[in-house]
């Protein structure tokens, strides 16, 4: 937990009341709660060291556009990433977007604050065939017939669905059977609908048949050994014995059957705008990094398989 010592009474109520409107309000994780303080809470008690005395509001409203400056250099003394430099910045500036309104000051010195640029990581799918041997191969090494159903299920939702893993162990027992349309509760509280496919309504008909606990209203759908809600290192477990045997790169993790589900989408014709709601994506933007995938692959293809780049090569 961030440490507050250095922080003026009324930052620090302020803070806390920020942290829980985005909970209940904003529907944020409590591991993004906790992300959102600790990142808040380091740039409070540099601005106190900063300027000598701890921060009132009325301080924190005349931050300038030089303090902003030395925050940003101070942070990048310490080695942090252009990428972890770029979050604490969002969450700083999400934080006086809401002080700023409440307050009722001008908080253009840290909004307009430009964050550092850094390379985003294209998501890495699975091809089509190593995304389908996965369903079979994940299941191989289970100790029980139910635990190999229980894993090939959720596998199965992550790459058939495009679940987080969150939302597919979220799944309790009211879901069975499985419609044709599953309502889920993504990132915020957002809720979507994601069409069932038949060969995802099997796996999971499958795990319930042999499951020797039974379904219950309001209970964990997928079950540990010993009952409790199933621990989604054990999913992440599966896929890395089950990505060894295949010679698949530490890339094939869980969450790559979810990039995997948008990027065979659209290679096959998805309609961006489409994938956007199946996946729950809040901005289209988020989405589009799929294109650039489709466009990497394509390039791969075209450098293999073009007369002159044969040639070259």
């Amino acid at each position: 937990m961030a440490e507050t010592g250095l922080i003026s009474p009324a930052a620090r109520d302020a803070l806390q009341t920020w942290l829980e409107v985005m909970a209940a309000v904003d529907g944020a994780s409590p591991a993004t709660v906790t992300a959102y303080r600790t990142d808040v809470v380091g740039f409070l008690s540099f601005m106190t060291l900063h300027h000598g005395e701890r921060e009132g509001l009325g301080a924190l409203a005349k931050i300038t556009v030089t303090d902003m400056r030395a925050w940003m250099a101070e942070e990048r003394k310490t080695g942090i990433s252009a990428r972890s430099l770029a979050r604490r910045l969002s969450a700083v500036k999400s934080f006086y977007r809401w002080l700023a309104r409440r307050e009722g000051f001008e908080p253009t010195a840290v909004l307009s604050t430009r964050s550092p640029k850094f390379l985003k990581k294209l998501p890495r799918p699975l091809s089509e065939s190593a995304a389908k041997e996965m369903l079979g191969e994940v299941e191989m090494d289970a100790a029980e017939p139910w635990i190999a159903a229980r894993d090939a299920a959720v596998v199965t939702l992550l790459y058939g669905c495009g679940l987080r893993i969150s939302e597919a162990l979220g799944l309790t027992g009211d879901a069975v059977p499985l419609p044709a349309t599953l309502k889920i509760r993504g990132k915020g509280g957002k809720e979507r609908m994601v069409p069932v496919l038949p060969a995802a309504r099997d796996a999971v008909d499958r795990y319930v048949t042999l499951c020797p606990y039974p379904v219950e209203r309001g209970v964990a759908l997928f079950r540990g050994a010993r009952g409790g809600a199933l621990n989604p290192r054990l999913i992440r477990g599966a896929m890395a014995r089950a990505r060894l045997r295949m010679g698949l790169p530490s890339t094939a993790t869980p969450h790559a059957l979810r990039h995997s589900f948008a990027s065979h989408l659209l290679a096959n014709g998805g309609d961006l705008r489409a994938i956007q709601e199946l996946l729950g994506h809040a901005s289209l933007s988020t989405t589009q990094v799929y294109t650039a995938v489709d466009t990497a692959r394509l390039m791969e293809v075209y450098e293999t398989a073009h007369p002159r780049a044969q040639r070259r090569a």
